[in-house]
């Protein structure tokens, strides 16, 4: 729980940021921040290379956990120092090839943010190897407070410091030019705080690589990096692309689709976030009744109750888009709220396929999952590479959905010979079904209302629809769990 909470309520305070930065930063630089933070995971994956997964499978295999943790901390710190002074050394290049040429310093601080963040990942890992959730937990939110504090001080009172005291630091510190880098200068001082949380873990490694052993991890991690390279692929590679290829005459307004496409994403936070607890909860559960002789019904029965979630988040935020628009400040990023029901349903797309992992895993065929990864990916590069310069980010939500909803057609059908689960595929195509046509009913009407209060009226009124059909049609289902039961 500590771990997992923790993930979840840290990337919600990250998600919290959204409204302020929109507010402040015009959509270009938005944009121009959007892509720093989607190249970063890719390197992420580069300067680990799959190690922190390593490190918890020999860490429980080896007979000398410690020659694992030394051997692990010092590739890492060599792979770092390596990949690093070859970041900083091909700054110029990069940034021209990133299209971030009016501020190369943005691929400097982001070199030593991914060195820092990198050099901690054994130390987390050491935390949670070792049963310290606690101080693992109160590091990673610690850090984000500080992102956030600085964040609210390079924008808010930093602005209005340089101009009464246009003599001091706090003038020389200020650039009105730096648009999205005070982000990326907050993230750098969070990274350096944890390195520092982090030493007594970091530096408890003894310096040593044990040859047969490291030839032994980079086998066994070499694939998790393909398949973690075709993740973000899948994840964030839409907005790299997008700003490569988007039918617009000058990087600046390449930089505004990316910035409002980046934004509109976040509308998925309900999901999103829903899908990370799930998956938190969901694999010691399904792996703790695998031994079950009822385990394929029960896992068809959560699918049933997963399904009915989403689906109504989805309508909680589309019926009420007027209300979740807000959390965007900047109303020229508005124009891209027409893409958040395809980004919605493509989320929903990933929860199910997650929900369905459960047979490669159960089955010891882990290699299925980077099969499909990589098909995924494969369809996003493919239908970006071809739709992005007619459509802009509108392909890039399409291709998103049409990689999500690969995969997870991919997954059933594969899963289905290898591990039977008695999905109930009818009553799961009903449920998304009516969600569409509650969903199209509500927008037929919608669009005829001009007043906001009328329309969530309207929202109101479908989603109770919807409700009802769902209590309808669990009726026996929902009399079962003792609590419903007592009460009717």
């Amino acid at each position: 729980m500590w771990y997992g909470l923790s993930s979840i309520f840290a990337r919600f305070l990250n998600y919290l940021l959204t409204p302020y930065l929109t507010a402040h930063l015009i959509a270009a630089d938005y944009g121009e921040m959007s892509l720093v933070y989607a190249y970063i995971p890719f390197l992420n994956v580069l300067f680990t290379y799959g190690m922190e997964t390593a490190f918890f499978r020999f860490s429980n295999k080896e007979e000398d956990p410690k020659n694992v943790f030394n051997t692990i901390s010092s590739s890492i710190l060599l792979s770092t120092g390596l990949l690093t002074a070859a970041l900083l050394l091909s700054r110029d290049v990069l940034a021209d090839l990133f299209r971030l040429t009016e501020h190369p310093e943005f691929i400097t601080w982001a070199a030593w943010i991914i060195a820092l963040d990198t050099l901690t990942t054994i130390p987390y890992a050491k935390l949670r190897n070792d049963g310290r959730p606690a101080k693992y937990a109160s590091i990673r939110i610690l850090g984000i407070l500080i992102n956030i504090g600085l964040v609210f001080f390079f924008y808010s009172l930093l602005p209005g410091l340089a101009q009464h005291q246009p003599d001091s630091l706090w003038a020389e510190m200020y650039d009105p030019h730096l648009g999205a880098g005070y982000v990326i200068i907050a993230n750098l001082a969070q990274s350096a705080l944890t390195f520092l949380l982090l030493a007594p873990e970091f530096f408890s490694a003894r310096f040593s690589i044990n040859k047969k052993l490291w030839t032994q991890l980079i086998v066994y991690s070499l694939p998790i990096m393909i398949a973690g390279f075709a993740g973000m692929i899948n994840e964030t590679f839409d907005r790299i692309m997008l700003n490569w290829l988007a039918p617009v005459g000058s990087e600046t307004a390449a930089k505004e689709q990316v910035g409002i496409y980046s934004a509109c994403y976040k509308l998925s936070i309900l999901i999103t976030l829903f899908i990370q607890a799930f998956r938190m909860g969901a694999e010691p559960f399904f792996f703790k009744q695998a031994a079950g002789e009822d385990a394929p019904k029960t896992y068809a029965r959560v699918m049933n109750y997963f399904v009915i979630t989403i689906c109504v988040m989805f309508l909680v935020v589309t019926l009420y888009l007027d209300l979740w628009k807000e959390f965007i400040r900047n109303r020229e990023m508005w124009t891209g709220l027409k893409i958040v029901p395809v980004l919605l349903i493509a989320n929903m797309c990933l929860g199910v396929y997650y929900n369905l992992s459960i047979w490669y895993k159960l089955s010891h065929k882990t290699s299925a999952g980077a099969i499909i990864t990589l098909i995924g990916a494969a369809v996003t590069l493919l239908i970006n590479f071809l739709f992005i310069p007619t459509f802009g980010y509108v392909a890039c939500a399409w291709a998103t959905l049409a990689c999500y909803g690969s995969m997870m057609l991919i997954s059933y059908l594969w899963g289905q010979k290898v591990y039977p689960v008695p999905y109930q595929i009818k009553r799961l195509l009903g449920y998304f079904g009516v969600m569409l046509l509650v969903y199209a009913g509500y927008t037929f009407i919608a669009d005829r209302l001009e007043h906001t209060i009328w329309r969530l009226v309207a929202g109101t009124f479908f989603l109770l629809l919807y409700l009802i059909f769902i209590g309808k049609q669990e009726r026996e289902n929902l009399r079962r769990i003792p609590v419903i039961r007592r009460l009717v």
